[in-house]
């Protein structure tokens, strides 16, 4: 990244540096900044559309510079080198330009490792332009109407689980409603909403915010995230109180999502009777449109195992990956969602408070013939807009 050799580096160097590999991620729209020390050099890389894309070396003596410039920005102990920690911070470029930055350092056997979440507040997502089919939108459009109940988006970290809750908040009348955020941290300045954010070394965790939240004459709830077995159970009894609750779980699917809040401890009547319904979603990479190429399936390809419906037929073309300059060789250019949405009725609620087995979970979507993440990733790869391997590679 610099043809500078030798041991001349200072701390004003390292500010351009830092000031660099910020710009350059925003460019590639990477979500993170990865800088590692090693025996012999400073590993650089960045996460472009989920996917890790090495960006070249440093020399190893920028490292203590570079990250004592971040622990400055965010208001860490720069003398504290043994402790993990993380901070927040904003860079401004020429042009007025605001980047917004969490850091985090981690003390490795070669150095600290310091990683930069890039957070672009300003690519809120339109709720439409998601990538929602049309009956689940229009699910999810009638559900946020309700005066109270609870919606849980599930997913593994990196999901857009957060950027779906946010675009859910912008479709609500925040005039007539009041909204209340508990998140950790804030990603996104939510003009219309009042946000807090936790505090753990404070004290001031999930489940203790969510009560003062209560305390508050609060509409709408929305939670960053269902961390324990004690916020779920206050967010489920808000639910069911008069609020309408929105929050994340880290799970591989709707189906597991109604097993897990069981198994956090809720009294399975008061899942039955609070939740709305659940949301899964993943992130697939978007072919780059100047290089990608046709290919002929060989063999059918169903939504799942047993008795999945074949959703992309043998002979049916589809495009895949190529790489050239225009997407830096990688083949995708941006991404777009997969969902999968489970919306109670009757029937779910029972087998919900008959702790039902994932068998019987899975029963029940293919005989509703409800659409699964494997499916509406098929979907989009028979449509050209993303790859096989992409949708075989998340579901």
């Amino acid at each position: 990244m610099s043809n500078r050799q030798g041991d001349d580096w200072t701390a004003d160097d390292a500010v351009q540096v830092l000031d660099h590999l910020v710009r350059r991620a925003v460019a590639l729209r990477a979500s993170d900044i990865h800088i590692e020390p090693k025996r012999r050099e400073l590993r650089v890389r960045y996460r472009i559309d989920g996917v890790m894309s090495e960006q070249g070396s440093l020399p190893l003596l920028l490292a203590p510079p570079l990250t004592t410039r971040a622990k400055v920005l965010g208001r860490m102990d720069m003398t504290e080198r043994r402790l993990p920690q993380d901070g927040q911070f904003t860079l401004e470029f020429a042009g007025g330009e605001l980047v917004h930055l969490r850091a985090s350092t981690f003390p490795g056997i070669h150095g600290e490792t310091l990683v930069l979440r890039v957070l672009l507040g300003h690519q809120l997502i339109p709720l439409d332009k998601l990538g929602l089919a049309a009956e689940q939108l229009a699910a999810v459009e009638r559900l946020i109407t309700r005066p109270s109940g609870f919606m849980l988006v599930c997913g593994p970290t990196g999901s857009g689980k957060t950027s779906t809750l946010y675009s859910i908040l912008q479709r609500l009348d925040t005039e007539d409603l009041s909204v209340v955020t508990l998140e950790d941290p804030i990603e996104v300045e939510f003009g219309h909403a009042t946000q807090g954010q936790a505090n753990v070394r404070q004290g001031f965790t999930f489940a203790t915010g969510l009560r003062a939240i209560l305390r508050q004459d609060p509409d709408v709830i929305m939670v960053g995230e269902m961390r324990d077995a004690e916020t779920t159970q206050i967010a489920l009894q808000a639910s069911l109180t008069g609020h309408l609750v929105f929050s994340t779980l880290h799970t591989a699917d709707a189906i597991e999502t109604m097993t897990r809040l069981v198994d956090l401890g809720a009294e399975p009547w008061i899942v039955a009777n609070a939740l709305l319904a659940v949301v899964a979603q993943r992130l697939v990479r978007k072919l780059c449109p100047h290089c990608s190429e046709p290919m002929g399936l060989l063999n059918d390809i169903s939504g799942g195992g047993g008795e999945a419906p074949v959703v992309l037929c043998a002979g049916t073309e589809v495009r895949r990956a190529k790489g050239c300059p225009k997407c830096h060789n990688m083949g995708y250019q941006g991404r777009t969602a997969l969902f999968e949405m489970l919306e109670l009725d009757d029937e779910l609620r029972d087998l919900v408070k008959s702790r039902a087995s994932i068998r019987e979970y899975r029963d029940y979507v293919r005989r509703k013939g409800l659409r699964t993440l494997r499916e509406s990733g098929l979907r989009l790869a028979g449509l050209g807009v993303t790859s096989l391997d992409e949708v075989l590679r998340v579901t």
